[in-house]
């Protein structure tokens, strides 16, 4: 049984409690935006029963002397994060675990954060983690986020950072046991125009069966985020330590199952953009994109939902392939877009196959913009961004941007971008490929028609059998997937 969440605990109620409790006792170490979440147990009361110690290493020589320097002299970044996890912890064990550590279940909580300058020039974030005990003379656990601060405010980004720190403490220690729970707790007191959560790591024994790319889903499902990004190995990753001053490639797809098509569509996209004139090749990352609404099937009920098991199935061929993945809520293109163009100011392309530069064009899409087509088209091409274009057969004719119709009024438009680069065929394509369409691979799949494996990748055909994903017909049925979330109860609320 999940524990039951009560969503009417305040900030000050979760700290008390933590307070209250004779066994947790830690330290906390923060650095910028204040040092609101040890303020936050000081002002609850009785807080010498949780706190051993707070402390601020804001200058960076000091907090160099302590935690070490860094080649990268980013004090606001992972690694930082992980060296004063590490440090503080470590001193909590080696100081008190004679005295105490029988009766008591250690922590050390952490944050750096760049909340909002004087100026209002930056975009306020931050790493908070937590290191921390079940039991007396326990393994430690690791929960890891970060955080968008989104106020326009510097005290109002300190106050929010104060409550999620208290919020992540108190899921810690008391909602364990369902990460589910513990995610949605975490915006307690807190809405989302106040904070984003764009990366969660869960780490330890007590979390073996939490699967963090599911976690990673659950951030964007629940709008927590908008986008969230996890890397061939599955570990979780925050967009802007992975993207920040590289070239993107994104290639958007269901990919159930990935087939020929996509890796030579990926394969000539990737080379033609390597070949611009403005592109540095090393680096160049590229991600493939898992969009809310390629993840969602209808129910018999006619209602959308997630199907989990089929999310990870799609994900795990993807990894081994050696992609990053992202999942997004970006329905609109121009939205991946200037998502993108916040983390790097570098040349981006974008591969698409050619019914997706019909559906970009097609004004429908865009009643709900003012400006219509013409405002998304600002946002997309006024970017350092190009499209590549994947050809199409229909009805035995091969269609491209050459042979791609518009309304009167729009053609102009098409040309204009057409002659300023931001639109290109993609060349070389293996013409063979364009027989061939998923939907029929994956039906082929699931009856285990001879033959479906030449329209995949060898490595996709392999997995699918050996593990037999999407559907595909195994003589003795695969252990369940363990995936931390799918088989949870659902959260009572009080």
């Amino acid at each position: 049984m999940p524990p039951t969440y009560n969503n009417t605990l305040g900030t000050k109620q979760k700290a008390l409690s933590i307070n209250l409790d004779p066994k947790i006792y830690g330290s906390f170490a923060e650095i910028g935006a204040g040092q609101d979440v040890a303020a936050n147990f000081f002002k609850a009361g009785a807080s010498s029963g949780t706190i051993a110690k707070t402390m601020s290493a804001y200058d960076m020589i000091f907090s160099d002397a302590i935690y070490g320097a860094q080649q990268v002299k980013r004090y606001v970044s992972e690694q930082r994060l992980n060296a004063m996890l590490e440090r503080e912890y470590g001193l909590m064990i080696e100081r008190l675990q004679e005295q105490r550590g029988k009766t008591s279940t250690f922590f050390a909580f952490a944050g750096t954060f760049s909340a909002l300058n004087y100026h209002k020039t930056n975009d306020g974030h931050g790493w908070m983690g937590l290191r921390f005990q079940l039991e007396p003379e326990g393994p430690y656990q690791d929960v890891v986020i970060h955080v968008k601060m989104l106020d326009n405010d510097n005290i109002l980004q300190q106050q929010a950072i104060g409550i999620l720190g208290v919020n992540l403490i108190y899921a810690c220690f008391y909602y364990n046991e369902s990460p589910l729970i513990f995610l949605l707790s975490l915006m307690d007191d807190l809405s989302r125009d106040r904070i984003q959560i764009d990366m969660i790591r869960f780490e330890g024994p007590a979390f073996q069966k939490v699967d963090n790319r599911l976690m990673s889903l659950h951030l964007v499902k629940y709008g927590f985020s908008d986008a969230a990004l996890f890397g061939p190995d599955g570990k979780n990753q925050q967009p802007s330590e992975i993207l920040y001053k590289k070239h993107v490639v994104v290639v958007r797809g269901r990919f159930r199952p990935i087939i020929n098509v996509h890796l030579d569509m990926l394969k000539t996209g990737v080379k033609q953009f390597m070949q611009e004139p403005d592109v540095e090749a090393d680096k160049v990352v590229i991600v493939s994109e898992l969009t809310l609404q390629s993840l969602k099937e209808r129910n018999a009920d006619n209602t959308a939902d997630i199907d989990e098991k089929d999310f990870l199935e799609r994900v795990d061929i993807l990894c081994s392939l050696g992609q990053n993945v992202m999942i997004s809520n970006f329905h609109e293109y121009y939205k991946v877009v200037a998502f993108l163009s916040k983390i790097t100011n570098l040349k981006m392309g974008v591969i698409m196959g050619y019914p997706n530069l019909e559906y970009i064009f097609s004004e429908e899409h865009y009643t709900n913009l003012p400006g219509g087509i013409l405002e998304s088209f600002a946002t997309l091409f006024s970017r350092k961004v190009k499209l590549f274009i994947y050809p199409t057969l229909r009805d035995g004719m091969i269609f491209n941007c050459l042979k791609f119709t518009l309304p009167p009024h729009l053609i102009d438009l098409y040309r204009y971008l057409i002659a300023n680069n931001k639109i290109e065929d993609i060349r070389h394509y293996n013409e063979r490929n364009l027989n061939v369409h998923t939907d029929t691979v994956l039906e082929m799949i699931k009856q285990a028609q001879p033959g479906w494996e030449d329209h995949v990748p060898a490595e996709v055909a392999t997995m699918v059998k050996s593990r037999c994903l999407f559907g595909y017909p195994c003589e003795v049925p695969p252990a369940e997937l363990t995936t931390g979330l799918a088989n949870e109860d659902e959260p009572k609320v009080l």
